[in-house]
């Protein structure tokens, strides 16, 4: 049972305060662009609860299938289940944006309680996130978006399974980094016009197991960092390397990506 003592220490205070100011400089620092990637963090008791909440969610899933990804998303606040919805909500509160800010040098942070774009992620067999960078402004917070928190939930992952998250140059070969979705990881990047991620080969996992995360999304206001100030929908890279933004796409294109050969 969810009690408010449980809730008010769902995030490891400590831990974040000391990771933030021993690892900010090289979070800083890092390339192809700014990130971390940091193991351990949460209390697995919360985590284990929020995966069996997940495993009991049946309904309310978006599918997402064109050529460039095949995954599910499930964002409505409302109907999450009551661990995970406030777990959402203190990775929204003030001490998680401290966090962040002290992380990643970015001040004046706003978390999204729309949560576009966020939310539970589930990926299945076959399953694939192209290599893209994200959609740049948020429209209901008129905000642009400049960080990405991931956190992976998934038990004895292993190395063949694939779903790696993936850190890229704009380049078609330029993979730089890959990292194994475990559970209790946590990836943490600054989002920018060229912070090319994604996992593009298709899922190597048994049948009865998906690859799950939890993904939040943190803005500013005014600063846009080195974001497009030119609003654009997710852009990904096609397989001759280039700039594929779907937003632009006709009807008919998106259409006849969704019923073709995918994957």
């Amino acid at each position: 049972m969810l009690t408010m003592d449980r809730y008010n220490n769902m995030l490891p205070y400590d831990t974040l305060t000391a990771l933030a100011r021993d690892e900010a400089e090289n979070y800083q620092n890092a390339q192809p662009c700014r990130h971390g990637v940091y193991d351990g963090i949460f209390d697995e008791k919360i985590l284990d609860a929020i995966l069996e909440e997940i495993e009991s969610v049946e309904n309310n899933w978006t599918s997402f299938e064109t050529e460039y990804e095949k995954k599910f998303q499930f964002n409505r606040d409302q109907d999450l289940p009551p661990i995970t919805r406030a777990f959402f909500h203190n990775l929204n509160s003030e001490p998680f944006l401290r966090f962040l800010s002290e992380l990643t040098g970015i001040k004046g942070l706003i978390p999204d309680p729309y949560m576009k774009g966020g939310g539970i992620h589930k990926i299945p067999r076959g399953g694939k996130l192209g290599v893209h960078v994200d959609f740049n402004l948020h429209r209901e917070l008129d905000a642009y978006r400049r960080i990405n928190v991931i956190i992976y939930l998934n038990k004895n992952w292993k190395e063949e399974y694939g779903g790696h998250f993936q850190l890229w140059r704009e380049a078609k070969s330029g993979c730089e980094k890959k990292v194994l979705p475990i559970f209790n990881r946590m990836a943490i990047f600054s989002t920018t016009n060229t912070s090319f991620h994604g996992h593009p080969e298709p899922l190597n996992c048994p049948e009865d197991r998906s690859r799950r995360s939890l993904a939040l999304y943190y803005y500013t206001s005014k600063d846009p960092g080195e974001q497009s100030l030119k609003k654009h929908s997710t852009v990904f890279l096609d397989e001759d390397g280039r700039r594929d933004e779907l937003g632009k796409r006709t009807f008919a294109d998106k259409v006849k990506n969704k019923i073709g050969k995918v994957f």
